[in-house]
């Protein structure tokens, strides 16, 4: 086994998951990779679930990024996803059993004026096979053992939903979502609005948060860590995660008393949430209110000011 002798990796590993990997295996196989690269322990998390059937951009964070991992399931996310129309499965994807058919294949005027009412705030069922739990258990665990799943309403909302490809009996959307949102539901929902039933035969998440497929790495140029190849090549800085937040610039003895905790006082800047930096370092996540910024996270990042 190789000697850990590299300093533990900080920021973000963008994968393009393959369908059939769960996200909780990709996690282990970012730990694999690291150790067998002789990276020193650190801790490693995914930025949104992704099934083992959908494909895509699955962001993992390492070290003091995964403090951000939760910022990343808020955040929205771009879909494609392709609806086969005429079956509906229990799974309502290609994984599960027929339960439903419809002679009924809407044309692509039927779907270009039905789409209107899936745009916007939504409600919407979740899948009797998801990770939701009821009653303390998993929802797909209860409907796998043959119980019936009532499924609850939840609020959602599509951004924005267009129509890349339709031909005779399937149709391949682009669907940009809140949290929270379950395609398959969505192209549920979509084929019985259109008078008849179908579901997801394609799933690829194509942009999660700021993090865009063009970004994203293989599983192979993943491995070549194991074998030796220099993270730094594939890893985005932690603030890679925090594009769309101001930077508050610090001087070093600012940025040791925010490293203590300590609140900031008379600064300029406009309210609400502020990257800290000190240089190019991020030190914290401060809110800043009336003049006054305090610690919402912290980061224990080297060269920042002891």
């Amino acid at each position: 086994m190789t000697e850990r002798t590299k300093p533990a990796p900080q920021g973000w590993l963008l994968l393009d998951k393959p369908r059939g990997l769960g996200s909780t295996q990709a996690v282990g196989m970012v730990k694999r990779v690291l150790r067998q690269g002789g990276y020193k322990k650190t801790k490693v998390g995914h930025g949104g679930t992704l099934d083992p059937l959908a494909e895509g951009v699955l962001p993992i964070a390492l070290g003091e990024a995964t403090k951000l991992a939760g910022r990343m399931l808020d955040a929205s996310k771009i879909y494609a996803f392709t609806i086969k129309f005429g079956e509906e499965t229990d799974t309502l994807d290609t994984e599960g059993e027929i339960v439903e058919r419809s002679d009924h294949l809407p044309t692509r005027d039927q779907l270009d004026a039905v789409l209107p009412q899936f745009t916007g705030p939504i409600q919407q069922a979740p899948p009797a096979y998801s990770a939701i739990k009821i009653d303390g258990k998993r929802a797909y665990d209860r409907a796998r053992a043959g119980e019936q799943v009532e499924m609850k309403l939840r609020a959602t909302t599509i951004h924005s939903l267009e129509i890349e490809k339709a031909e005779e009996g399937s149709a391949t959307l682009v669907a940009h979502v809140s949290k929270g949102t379950y395609i398959r539901s969505l192209a549920r929902d979509i084929a019985r609005a259109l008078g008849s039933v179908g579901h997801v035969t394609y799933l690829r998440r194509i942009k999660a948060g700021p993090f865009l497929k063009s970004q994203a790495i293989s599983l192979d140029k993943c491995e070549e860590i194991a074998k030796g190849a220099a993270i730094e090549n594939l890893l985005l800085p932690l603030e890679a995660g925090l594009d769309d937040i101001p930077v508050l610039n610090l001087e070093p003895d600012s940025a040791q008393a925010v490293r203590q905790g300590r609140v900031l006082s008379d600064l300029p800047q406009t309210d609400g949430l502020h990257l800290a930096k000190l240089g190019n370092t991020p030190v914290a996540l401060m809110e800043l209110e009336g003049g006054t910024a305090k610690v919402v996270r912290g980061f224990n990042l080297p060269d920042v000011a002891e």
